[in-house]
């Protein structure tokens, strides 16, 4: 069998893809998905269902920086928090 000669982007494209074999040897990409595991995915989005009836209105509240802080330190959900106390106590 004879030798041939390769040009240098040959040579550079061969070698590319022998490191990537050797790297796929030891395991160092991630898995491979099938087809039926990329279609089981759920879709980014809101979940099914999530929709509610009625929507919020964004709006601008000026508060004190005291009292802003002590709501946002009471953790996630805050923002629906303050909400309710404001109806519970918004004149009817």
């Amino acid at each position: 069998m004879s030798e041939t000669k390769l040009d240098s982007e040959t040579a550079a494209l061969l070698a590319s893809l022998e490191r990537g074999l050797q790297q796929a040897a030891r395991g160092d990409f991630a898995r491979v998905h099938t087809p039926e595991e990329i279609k089981a995915r759920k879709k980014a989005g809101r979940p099914a269902g999530s929709v509610q009836a009625t929507h919020k209105q964004p709006t601008t509240l000026r508060l004190d920086e005291d009292v802003l802080a002590r709501w946002r330190a009471s953790g996630k959900g805050w923002q629906t928090r303050a909400a309710e106390v404001l109806a519970k106590y918004a004149p009817r």
